[in-house]
């Protein structure tokens, strides 16, 4: 017996029994289980490389065919203190916004490969685009300097007339939405915004910042989401 063979118990790898299965070549099996039509015993198995056992019941979805995840752009509520280059870890299906609503399916494909093309301060939270599509990549890139950011912003103590004449001279249009003895909540709208910008304009004029959150990218918004999790970008948005 050949010692590096793995043992019976161990089982095949999903992929070499659904192309048996299928009478398919492996790399239609393995985009047949990608694209979520394969089922074990009634479960549906979408990683290639699992293994099953030759007692358990492989299924294919009827009509299914072995084409290409088709890529996705994937919108996330970054939450405070998480820097952008680790928030893809929160692109799981346990973070899905109501998956029933997005008329997609979840695949282990559609978190592969994303591409953060609108990152944020690390203190920051609020709205990331991530993107595995070409025609949305391109798009934020050549409008970045026209695309405009809505962002929410907690300051400490009240903000003067004097001071917000100040702010207005800046690239950003900003209002007063709530104002206390403790803190002022500004909104700012500025085009082409980048990390650190606002942060810079506040120190300008001696505001100290308490939080920060975007809420919009162009046309699309935050909508509904909660901390931590994502929706699909829908087929009728544009940023």
């Amino acid at each position: 017996m050949n010692a590096s063979a793995p043992a019976e118990d161990e089982g095949i790898r999903l992929a070499k029994r659904v192309a048996a299965l299928a009478g398919v070549s492996r790399r239609e099996a393995e985009l047949l289980i990608e694209n979520g039509a394969v089922r074990v015993d009634g479960v549906p198995q979408m990683l290639p490389q699992s293994r099953v056992l030759p007692h358990q019941k492989v299924e294919i979805e009827a009509g299914a065919r072995p084409e290409p995840v088709v890529p996705v752009t994937l919108l996330l509520y970054k939450p405070a203190g998480m820097p952008t280059d680790t928030a893809h870890r929160l692109l799981i299906a346990g973070n899905h916004h109501e998956p029933e609503r997005a008329g997609l399916r979840f695949l282990p494909a559609h978190a592969k490969g994303q591409r953060c093309m609108t990152p944020l301060e690390t203190g920051a939270s609020g709205l990331v685009a991530f993107t595995q599509e070409f025609r949305i990549e391109r798009k934020l890139q050549e409008d970045a300097a026209i695309l405009e950011h809505e962002v929410m912003v907690d300051v400490a103590g009240p903000v003067s007339p004097e001071v917000l004449a100040r702010l207005e001279r800046s690239p950003a249009r900003v209002s007063i939405g709530r104002q206390t003895d403790e803190q002022t909540g500004l909104r700012f709208a500025l085009k082409g915004a980048r990390p650190g910008q606002i942060a810079h304009i506040c120190d300008g004029v001696n505001l100290r910042i308490l939080a920060m959150r975007r809420i919009r990218i162009g046309r699309v918004p935050l909508a509904g989401l909660q901390r931590g999790q994502w929706r699909y970008l829908a087929p009728h948005e544009r940023f």
